[in-house]
């Protein structure tokens, strides 16, 4: 059986995932089942259920708050991506990570590449944190 660790902002995306248990075990946690600022708690959660496949669909994205708070939205949008994908690659595990086009300024006439993302806001530094050590590890491996 695949075991899925999925990390949701809200609960309500783990309502949506309960209809793929046919064959999978899905483990939905939102911010109070795992709290993504906190590497500890981050590194037990998913040595506890021993996945097969992380799905990171959680993030910071107050805009706004995260000008104010930027240590809590690096944590959680630029840290916690790299140590979930850390913790995948110590199971053999694999990582599906949802981010943003946040990573991009909006300035551009024409397509975007990797190589044209430029945040200009707090928000979008973070996620192109986590962006980044994800891809890191991947190189690595």
């Amino acid at each position: 059986m695949t075991r899925i660790l999925l990390t949701v902002r809200t609960v309500k995306w783990a309502g949506a995932a309960a209809h793929a248990r046919d064959t999978r075990e899905v483990i939905a946690l939102d911010r109070h089942g795992l709290d993504l600022a906190d590497p500890d708690s981050i590194r037990r959660v998913v040595r506890e259920h021993k996945p097969n496949l992380i799905v990171n669909a959680a993030a910071y994205t107050a805009v706004d708050k995260a000008e104010e708070e930027p240590d809590l939205a690096m944590a959680i949008n630029g840290t916690a991506p790299g140590i979930l994908a850390e913790e995948a690659r110590r199971l053999n595990a694999a990582v599906i990570h949802y981010s943003t086009d946040y990573v991009f300024d909006g300035n551009k006439n024409g397509p975007y590449t990797r190589m044209t993302r430029q945040p200009d806001q707090r928000v979008r530094q973070t996620k192109l944190a986590g962006e980044l050590a994800i891809q890191a590890l991947a190189h690595h491996t």
